[in-house]
């Protein structure tokens, strides 16, 4: 059983790498269509 620990070990960090960048890109994402909304609301796209 000594042999299976290390890929366990070593799937966990990879999971939580890739939990952490998928939550980045909507964070991102998220906050470029507020900037946006708020943009066109204030008038600032030239609409």
């Amino acid at each position: 059983m000594s042999d299976e620990e290390p890929s366990v070990a070593r799937r966990g960090p990879t999971w939580l790498v890739l939990v952490v960048v998928a939550a980045a890109l909507v964070v991102c994402c998220c906050s470029t269509v507020i900037g946006l909304v708020v943009a066109g609301s204030a008038g600032l796209l030239g609409r």
